[in-house]
């Protein structure tokens, strides 16, 4: 991996993030098309940097609106604050059980066996973009069949739950465990479109999708660095040492160019994703299903 394949894969995530298209998925199909090894533990700790970087240009673009929002009233923060605790816990149940549930039937006989070996699976990629288009298409379409037009929200108002209720916020947080294991389920497209489906509307599901994201993936990253110093003293101990001091490096450079990339892109997709076309990125994740199977099933087979 040199520094020109960071950059690509930094400038696919930051802009495939902010859209519920799976960046991962995209990140995935781009490191096989440069002939990278998307399970190593040096890639997956690439992968969940670059998604640190587009976590805070999440953060840097929505700060006002969230202080205006979930910070507006110390009541207001407690009742967002259980929505997220109560979302990310369900996340965590689901999202880790499932992992393990995995790992002991797929890697039956092999107890060092990880899901991210299953990370480069572009056969497992393909089906998990087509469940989540068709989670989208069928939020976008129901969306469109709605009499009244939807009207955006002022920052002003009553937000002080991130507009969704303890309902919407745990089928959230059930959805988003859904996406931990698979790449190619977009967590944003699912989560935004389960909380449409729930009865919120879509710029509150948003919000409260992307504060979702804020807070799950600092234990990811930590975890992905503690895998990473795990199989690094693994292959040091068999005479092939991993250069941990270049995968960080690497990882934040990612970071910082995906940080750039998101800031570029939430500048002109914001309004494009409230502009009652939600359904089409239901199409195009089926489109990439497609795709993904015809690299993976075609000629190129990668």
């Amino acid at each position: 991996m040199d520094l020109f394949q960071v950059i690509v894969l930094a400038i696919v995530q930051g802009l495939a993030e902010l859209l519920p298209v799976s960046s991962s998925a995209h990140v995935v199909v781009a490191e096989k098309l440069m002939h990278l090894d998307p399970a190593a533990p040096q890639m997956t700790l690439l992968l969940v940097m670059l998604h640190t970087g587009t976590m805070f240009a999440v953060i840097a673009y929505f700060w006002k609106t969230w202080v205006k929002t979930y910070f507006a009233s110390a009541d207001a923060f407690k009742r967002f604050a259980v929505r997220v605790v109560w979302a990310t816990l369900l996340t965590g149940v689901i999202g880790f059980g499932l992992q393990k549930v995995i790992e002991k039937t797929m890697f039956a006989g092999q107890p060092k066996a990880e899901i991210e070996q299953l990370f480069g699976r572009l056969d497992l990629v393909a089906p998990a973009l087509a469940a989540a288009g068709i989670l989208i298409l069928i939020a976008g379409l129901i969306e469109r069949r709605q009499s009244a037009p939807v009207v955006r929200e002022s920052i002003t108002g009553n937000f002080g739950s991130g507009g969704v209720t303890m309902g919407q916020a745990g089928w959230m947080g059930f959805v988003q465990g859904l996406a931990l294991p698979f790449r190619g389920f977009s967590r944003s497209g699912t989560t935004i479109s389960t909380g449409m489906l729930t009865g919120a509307s879509k710029e509150r599901a948003e919000r409260f999708s992307f504060a979702l994201a804020v807070v799950l993936t600092p234990p990811v990253v930590a975890r992905e660095g503690l895998r990473l110093m795990k199989n690094a003293h693994a292959q040091a101990a068999l005479g092939t040492p991993v250069d941990l001091k270049a995968g960080l490096m690497y990882s934040f450079l990612g970071a910082f160019f995906a940080f750039l990339a998101g800031l570029v892109a939430l500048r002109w997709l914001s309004s494009w994703l409230e502009s009652g076309k939600w359904y089409l990125f239901g199409i195009y994740c089926l489109l990439a299903a497609a795709f993904v199977s015809y690299l993976h099933f075609g000629p190129m087979q990668l």
